[in-house]
């Protein structure tokens, strides 16, 4: 065998010691992913019939792709919040209605993407639909997207009513065109929804709860929706008809990051 050179053979040693002392095993590098407390369940486990098309884990939405951290189109909620619909949805039935969730539970990891999305400007795919008079600059400002959401505290649900029997709703294609949100119901997106005057996450003046220019059945859907979740110990946030938290809210203060899948609600800490 040859023989290095002695000098050589001092920078190989010293080069090995400090590859040993650097060097981490590849288990250990990686963070294990954040957990649900025990009081977060999924909605389904509450109550199976409520009707679950969770938005941001599909390409429809005012991103267009999907979103982080939504790994399985799952609700998931605090159990008082996830009970308290259980108990609408027991009167809504009785009525030939059904609450439809669009998103429950919302990870940090989520809101950081939207914030993302909405710093660049360049990335105006979705705005035929979702913000078709709202100029992009303003989406902070006009407080369409911020920092924080009160979905990572797992409380706060968005949601809809639909006339049973519900119908599919058709899938969405990335590229086909698009439709204002605020657009007569016969040409929005078509979500099986009853008609609400505006589609789910329109950012749009029309999109308030009590809007006056939204009249007729539209204008009772949106009454029927909020007082019913109302009645039940849920709050309208009025800036928008689909957005309802739970109160008093088990974590009022806590923003969760664990990811959206049945894996977050298992083996817990």
């Amino acid at each position: 065998m040859t023989r290095l050179p002695t000098p050589l053979r001092a920078l190989v040693t010293a080069l090995t010691a400090l590859l040993a002392v650097t060097a981490v095993p590849a288990g250990a590098q990686a963070r294990p992913e954040p957990r649900a407390p025990e009081d977060f369940v999924a909605l389904r486990s509450v109550d199976p019939t409520i009707i679950e098309e969770i938005r941001y884990v599909t390409p429809h939405n005012f991103v267009g792709e999907r979103v982080d951290g939504y790994r399985q189109p799952l609700c998931i909620l605090t159990r008082p919040a996830a009970k308290a619909l259980h108990k609408a949805q027991i009167r809504l039935l009785r009525q030939g209605y059904s609450l439809k969730v669009y998103d429950c539970y919302r990870p940090q990891r989520a809101v950081d993407h939207f914030v993302r999305w909405a710093e660049d400007l360049d990335d105006q795919r979705m705005k035929a639909e979702f913000y078709p008079e709202v100029d992009k600059t303003r989406l902070f400002d006009d407080g369409y997207i911020a920092e924080k959401s009160g979905h990572s505290r797992g409380s706060t649900m968005d949601l809809t009513i639909v006339r049973l029997p519900a119908g599919p709703t058709p899938p969405y294609r990335p590229g086909q065109p698009l439709v204002s949100c605020f657009a007569p119901r016969s040409e929005r997106f078509p979500d099986s929804s009853v008609d609400m005057g505006t589609g789910y996450d329109c950012f749009d003046t029309r999109s308030h709860t009590l809007d006056p220019r939204i009249q007729g059945s539209a204008r009772a859907n949106r009454l029927l929706l909020k007082n019913t979740l109302e009645d039940v110990g849920l709050v309208n946030l009025p800036e928008e008809w689909w957005h309802f938290t739970y109160r008093p809210e088990p974590h009022p203060d806590t923003y969760f990051d664990f990811p959206v899948s049945a894996r977050s609600l298992t083996g817990r800490r």
